[in-house]
Parts: C-alpha cells; sequence; structure tokens
C-alpha cells in the first residue's frame, strides 16, 4: 500500500512538473517624462499619455500573471520630469506598480546624489549588473509569477560613460555588458524557470548579447528607441523594445513547460487618448506636476514664423539645430559652434513660444564653454560627428559648412570643411563655442577634452590671447530663452551647412 503511495506521488509529481504555466511581461521604455499625450510632428493625432498607459497595464496585469518591466532612461527628458529631477516619475512608477526597472544613461543626467534618492524613494527594484559603485542597485530580481521563478538581470550600455555628462558617472565603473550578463546567467539558470534580460544597450547590441549568451530566453531592451511592432528572435532568444515617450506598450506572452517556452506571442500596442479612458489616479498625479509646470513655465516669451524642428536633429541639418548653434557661437564670441544632436529634443511649432517649449526642446542641463581647436583637431571633431549619423553624437553646426559621405568608410567619411566661407587650415587655430557635455569628452569627442588640456598647459592663453570661455551660472536653454525674448519674431532656416554627398 506505501509503495502504491509513493507511485502514485511520484506520478502526480511528473504531472505537475508538466504542467503548462503561462506569464506576461509588459514593457516599456525611453519614456524620458513623456507624462502628457502629445501630436508628433506630422502625426495626424496625439499619441501617449502615461495615464492612458497606465490603464491599459492595468488592464492587461488583471487578465494573466504578469511582470511589468521598464528598460531604462525613465527619469529625465521632458519638462514634466526634468523640473522635478524625476521625483514626477518615480512617483508615477510606483503608483503603476512598477517590478523592475534598468538604469540608462539618462538617469544619471541629475548627478549621483540625486539618483541615489530617485532611488530609495522607488518601491521597485533598480537594476544594473554591470554597474559598480552606485548604492542600492542590484544586479539581478528573482519573482516568482503565476508558479513561474523569473530571473531578471539589468544590463546597462557600455556608451553609458559617455551618453552622459562624465562628471555623472565619476567614481563608478561600469564593467563588459555581455560579460557580466553571461555569469548572470550562469549564477541564475540552474535556479529559475524564465531569464530575462533588462537591458539598455540598444537594439544591436540586444541582438550581439541574444548570440553570446544563449541562455537568456528574454531580452527587454531599450536606448535605441527602436519600434519592433513584433519580437525579434536571435537563435532562440527572444528580443523586444517598444518604441520611445509612453507612445507604446509592449505585451509578451510566455507559455512554459518544464523551464522551457512552448509558445509565445508578442506585440506592441500604440498609446492613444482616443481609443479609451485614463487610469484617474495616474491622471490626477500627471495633473499635479502639470500644474506646477504651468506656474513655473507657461509665459510666453516670443513667437516663430516657421516650426523649429527638433525631430531630425539626428540625421541632416534643421533649422532649430542652426538656431541654437547660432545663438552658442554669438554667446561665446567664436568663429563656429558645434552641438550634439542629443542636445536637443523636441520641435517647437509655428506660432507663441512659451518658456515649457524651449525647456522642452533642450531638457539637459548644460552650459556653453569656448575651447580653442587646431583645424586639423577641428577636423577630427567632425569626421567623429558626422560618422555617427542617428546618434546623439550627429552635429549641428554655425560657422561652418562641411560635407561628407555617409557611407564612405569610417574615418574618411568628411569631404569638406569651409569655416565662415574659407577652406579649413589645418594650422590655424578656431575658437570654438560648445557645451560642457562636449566639452568634457561627451559623445565620444575626447578631442574636445585634449584640446582643452593643451590650452591649460599653455597658460590659459595662445598667441598672447585669451580664447576660452565658460559660463556654469546660465544654462542654454535659459540663454536661448533670452534669445528669443529680444529677436522675436523668430525666423529660423535650413542654409546648406551640412551636406551628406553620395559616394560613389
Amino acid at each position: 500500500m506505501s509503495r502504491l503511495i509513493v507511485l502514485l506521488f511520484l506520478l502526480i509529481s511528473a504531472v505537475s512538473q508538466a504542467e503548462t504555466r503561462q506569464v506576461r511581461i509588459v514593457h516599456f521604455n525611453d519614456f524620458h517624462g513623456f507624462a502628457q499625450a502629445h501630436r508628433p510632428l506630422g502625426a495626424q493625432e496625439e499619441l501617449g499619455g502615461v495615464a492612458w498607459l497606465a490603464a491599459r497595464v492595468r488592464q492587461l496585469r488583471q487578465e494573466v500573471p504578469s511582470l511589468f518591466l521598464a528598460a531604462g532612461d525613465m527619469i529625465q527628458g521632458d519638462n514634466w520630469a526634468n523640473l522635478f529631477k524625476g521625483e514626477s516619475v518615480v512617483r508615477l512608477l510606483n503608483q503603476m506598480g512598477l517590478d523592475a526597472m534598468v538604469l540608462g544613461n539618462h538617469e544619471f543626467d541629475f548627478g549621483q546624489e540625486v539618483l541615489r534618492q530617485r532611488i530609495q524613494e522607488a518601491r521597485f527594484q533598480v537594476l544594473g549588473a554591470n554597474l559598480e559603485g552606485l548604492q542600492g542597485v542590484l544586479p539581478h530580481l528573482v519573482k516568482e509569477v503565476g508558479g513561474i521563478k523569473v530571473g531578471i538581470v539589468g544590463i546597462l550600455g557600455a556608451d553609458t560613460p559617455v551618453t552622459t555628462h562624465p562628471r555623472n558617472v565619476s567614481g563608478l565603473g561600469f564593467l563588459d555588458p555581455a560579460q557580466t550578463l553571461l555569469a548572470q546567467a550562469r549564477e541564475l539558470s540552474p535556479k529559475v524557470d524564465l531569464l530575462v534580460a533588462l537591458t539598455h544597450c540598444g537594439y544591436g547590441v540586444d541582438r550581439e548579447l541574444a548570440s553570446r549568451v544563449p541562455q537568456v530566453q528574454v531580452i527587454v531592451g531599450g536606448h535605441s528607441h527602436t519600434r519592433l511592432d513584433r519580437p525579434a528572435l536571435v537563435g532562440n532568444t527572444i528580443i523586444l523594445q517598444a518604441w520611445e515617450h509612453g507612445k507604446a506598450l509592449g505585451i509578451l506572452d510566455l507559455w512554459l513547460e518544464d523551464r522551457k517556452i512552448t509558445r509565445w506571442e508578442g506585440r506592441l500596442e500604440e498609446i492613444r487618448p482616443s481609443a479609451g479612458k485614463p487610469d484617474q489616479e495616474v491622471q490626477e498625479l500627471v495633473e499635479h506636476y502639470s500644474n506646477k509646470l504651468k506656474e513655473i513655465l507657461g509665459q510666453v516669451i516670443g513667437h516663430s514664423l516657421v516650426d523649429l524642428d527638433g525631430e531630425k536633429v539626428r540625421t541632416q541639418e534643421t533649422n532649430l539645430g542652426n538656431l541654437v548653434a547660432d545663438v552658442l557661437r554669438e554667446v561665446a564670441g567664436a568663429q563656429v559652434a558645434i552641438i550634439n544632436a542629443g542636445s536637443i529634443r523636441k520641435s517647437i511649432p509655428k506660432g507663441p513660444i512659451s518658456m515649457e517649449q524651449v525647456y522642452g526642446a533642450l531638457p539637459f542641463d548644460n552650459y556653453v564653454v569656448g575651447l580653442p581647436l587646431r583645424g586639423s583637431q577641428l577636423w577630427e571633431a567632425l569626421e567623429h560627428g558626422v560618422s555617427g549619423k542617428g546618434g546623439g553624437r550627429f552635429p549641428q553646426v554655425s560657422g561652418l559648412r562641411i560635407s561628407y559621405a555617409a557611407s564612405a568608410p569610417q574615418g574618411s567619411r568628411l569631404r569638406g570643411v569651409l569655416v565662415n566661407g574659407r577652406p579649413l587650415d589645418p594650422e590655424a587655430t578656431y575658437l570654438v563655442a560648445t557645451n560642457d557635455f562636449l566639452a568634457a569628452g561627451g559623445d565620444g569627442y575626447k578631442g574636445f577634452p585634449r584640446a582643452l588640456g593643451e590650452y591649460q598647459q599653455a597658460g590659459g592663453a595662445l598667441y598672447g590671447k585669451s580664447f576660452l570661455y565658460s559660463d556654469p551660472g546660465r544654462w542654454v536653454r535659459d540663454i536661448l530663452v533670452e534669445h528669443i525674448r529680444k529677436a522675436t519674431p523668430i525666423f529660423a532656416s535650413v542654409q546648406g551647412r551640412i551636406q551628406e554627398l553620395e559616394e560613389r
């Protein structure tokens, strides 16, 4: 009889082990504090609106045992986040019941002290396995969902130290993403039913991680703002990314049996205020901070006669890029100006201009720096910039006309440079206006701090004349506000400053 009981027990155990269980992953990334619905340039209707996103998240989580994950760049970007240094976003994510978030590069933009405070306020886990030295960040989270034990490893991008201001990551260590993920996978795989990497590395790197660490079954990614309407597959690893700014929500349903995914379905859902009702509590939180914003930024400072394009700055010259670069050049008394496209985040539509719109277009705490570059160093900086077409380092310029071939081999893409109408002289010295982010080597502009070091070693002057300009007391956005007040109405145009050539 006892033997029969044992056999029955083993049979029941075998059946239970073979039971198919379902889990759902709901995710978004690169939110950047865009709490309000907004109509992107050229769109027919408003997209996003985090109160509508929250309502959909709640509905999805009620249907199936679920995890809710955020793949970084959440607390910085729009004024709704920036004026409160991310406090508003952390309160929002707490309200929405987020399970875990990986740190993105822009989580560091307010400095380490503020970031530690935000981490303390979070009721969700903040992850970063390849980050050393920041208190409150854990390498991974293990959580049971619907009887499935899920391991979630956080991985930051290797470019994090150069895509925030260097001062923001001083004293921190950043380990290789693939090697770190492999070590974490070896540790966690025997202990969990499902292994998820929550990354802020970009879609291309996520594909590489999937091929190098096949133990990972799902990668939930961010950083490249990639819209994957359906999940990608590399080997057996499912890769997800949900666009940007809360305009879409990612959903992945998984069915597991004996730690193996037997079936899966994934999709993106666009978030539209016209398609449903908002989460009322989240909407009240959004309005609370929005009302504070209006008190500060609601005043109209001028008028634009044209749409000021802040959306194409990563691929081509735009009129807003020209306007900002011109203002920096004028303020620094420089011959030329170079700014990174990533410093501009939103367009400003034709019509009245408010402080809120300028702050939204230029959300970073950057100030103007002027530094001397030899012509050869200026060429090197521009070569680096145009080689990053599509990324944040792509340049917007003033006092320059440049031509380049994007399809040429890296290092030989820049084809011509005119400085105020004359060919660049490799031996001449030019005063270049930029922002302190680039001056410190941000976005990989390593030649700027090298040139600054040479300048300082020369005693702070070249040819008996001081060339350096620095004004940390005024942010670039505030300088632009002053310019708009004085120069309104604003008219800015594309002038052929950056020309892309076809490689033959």
